[in-house]
């Protein structure tokens, strides 16, 4: 398949879906324009757009394993989370030099934690930016789905599990900075983290990482792979009886989301300049699944599309109307479950071609399962 083709299968949704990319590239370059300048990009413009895209890239993890192997996690603010903070312990360590952290001598502890071990160094720091969720998402999801827990009490069990990890880093003594957690942050691999240029090469980090995600998770989802995890949504004890073991490809996309999800958190932290427990609130998790819904399940760019629609609506709201965002939020998510049940794209769909977004069927992923087996 060619690189190109990875954006879309349609040539004009290709070229629509290269252009964003690009400007999104492009964008955060025009923060180092003269500030008198017609095209300059201010600091919170920068900063609001690095953070949208970062949302946009756990919409694209939770939309692997919802839209795709239809396992609904309603948890997948606890990777976001360990991401950031894993991001969050390299920059305090870079903040406070050799000293402990200013939050650690707050508490007069005299010895740094022995998992802060080595958090100074930032290829270290990287390491557990993608080992921690993952380790704990192969943890979780082994014992879950080798359990056979599906629907309703997955999603619940996952929400009850960011809760139970929301209280435990809001206490002092687990070594996380407690309710305040990290901030105060000054540099990045030597940079003024507060500087334009390293503000500016944040924001195009994270466009080009959201856009290799993209790619990566398009690319696996037209190989077979992403066609079994179409049968495990839609006829899980069908694809068993032919003799798949759908319990490793859950759990690979399972863990996959899950580092997808935590690489976006440590780029988020850098840009926002705070790591807190908050950011495990069961509603943020809530709010990711309501991101994918609004732009549409099952396509990727819709994950994306979502993201950035629901948080640009939340950032005009939370400021102009605080007390009614979580009631715009719900109603919005209902909205969407009764009239748009193909998200935005499929709204799009309609209007363009007049027909519904056409997804591989239960039929021709079973043809397809059954040729492969027959080679």
């Amino acid at each position: 398949m060619r690189i190109l083709q990875l954006f879309a299968d349609k040539p004009v949704s290709r070229l629509a879906i290269m252009g964003c990319f690009a400007v999104l590239m492009v964008l955060p370059w025009l923060h180092l324009l003269p500030a008198d300048s017609a095209l300059h990009l201010s600091a919170y413009w920068v900063t609001l757009i690095g953070k949208i895209m970062c949302l946009a890239m756990v919409a694209l993890a939770l939309d692997l394993v919802w839209g795709y192997a239809g396992i609904l996690s309603l948890g997948h603010g606890l990777y976001f989370a360990l991401g950031g903070y894993a991001m969050g312990m390299y920059l305090m360590r870079q903040a406070s030099g050799d000293s402990l952290p200013e939050f650690m001598r707050f508490l007069s502890w005299d010895n740094m934690p022995w998992f802060w071990a080595g958090t100074d160094n930032f290829a270290w720091a990287m390491v557990l930016v993608v080992l921690v969720p993952a380790l704990v998402a192969f943890i979780f999801g082994f014992f879950a789905f080798r359990s056979k827990i599906k629907d309703v009490y997955f999603s619940i069990i996952t929400q009850a599990m960011v809760f139970a990890a929301s209280l435990l880093f809001f206490r002092n003594e687990t070594g996380f900075g407690g309710n305040n957690g990290f901030t105060g942050f000054k540099t990045i691999l030597g940079m003024d983290i507060a500087a334009p240029m390293t503000r500016t090469l944040l924001c195009f980090a994270t466009a080009f990482v959201l856009m290799l995600a993209y790619l990566g998770l398009r690319y696996l989802m037209h190989k077979p792979y992403g066609r079994v995890l179409g049968a495990v949504r839609d006829s899980e004890n069908r694809l068993q009886y032919l003799g798949y073991r759908t319990l490793w490809y859950k759990l690979s996309a399972w863990v996959l989301s899950a580092i997808i999800a935590g690489v976006a958190g440590a780029l988020y932290v850098p840009q926002v300049g705070i790591i807190n427990p908050s950011e495990m609130n069961p509603v943020n998790s809530i709010e990711m699944a309501v991101w994918v819904a609004t732009g549409g399940r099952g396509t990727l760019i819709g994950a994306i599309l979502g993201a950035g629609v629901v948080n640009a609506v939340k950032t005009y709201f939370t400021v102009a109307y605080p007390e009614a965002w979580l009631l715009i939020l719900g109603g919005l998510f209902v909205v969407v479950t009764l009239f748009l049940p193909k998200g935005i794209i499929g709204l799009l769909d309609k209007i363009t071609h007049g027909k519904k977004t056409v997804e591989p069927s239960v039929k021709n992923m079973q043809i397809n399962i059954e040729a492969k087996k027959e080679s």
